[in-house]
């Protein structure tokens, strides 16, 4: 099964339709957000028949009724969540707190934890987990582009892991 991961698409259109067809494309049969949608308006391109959907609230998602939109066609898991896609365990923060996510990543609870916040890309393994952070909106210090992120569930560590730069 491939997942895809998107995160801190920031209400950019442009971009967030490049991440909807490249997952389309890929054939994800989940798509998951990191956090940091921020308007309920850029939520709804992610409504797909092609594949399920699932976001954790980011420190920029100020508008409450972007819950309710993303539970209208997905599945809004508020400030963290987990998941079971194909026996793979997954936990997905927005990652204001780095704290947390070594937290989550050193529990040793998880085969993944994915994140965002910071807009840049990251894979890492520690013992039986890995982090992953997809990246995001291009800012100063970060990624100078767009990239977003597939789990392949039919490998196991970073191989599974495939970045795809969009922007």
């Amino acid at each position: 099964m491939q997942l895809g991961i998107v995160s801190d698409t920031h209400d950019n259109l442009a971009l967030v339709d490049a991440a909807v067809q490249l997952f389309e494309s890929e054939g994800v049969a989940r798509v998951i957000h990191c956090g940091d949608i921020v308007a309920p308006f850029s939520a709804t391109p992610f409504e797909s028949d092609a594949f399920d959907f699932s976001a954790v609230r980011g420190n920029n998602d100020g508008e409450w009724a972007l819950a309710n939109v993303v539970n209208e066609f997905g599945t809004y898991l508020g400030e963290c969540g987990e998941l079971d896609a194909d026996n793979v365990s997954i936990a997905v923060y927005h990652g204001t707190n780095g704290t947390l996510i070594d937290a989550l990543v050193d529990a040793g609870h998880y085969d993944y934890v994915l994140h965002g916040h910071t807009h840049e890309r990251a894979l890492e393994s520690r013992g039986d987990t890995v982090r992953v952070n997809p990246g995001g909106l291009p800012i100063a210090g970060a990624d100078d582009a767009f990239h977003v992120a597939v789990l392949d569930t039919e490998k196991t560590g970073t191989d599974a892991i495939t970045h795809h730069q969009l922007g």
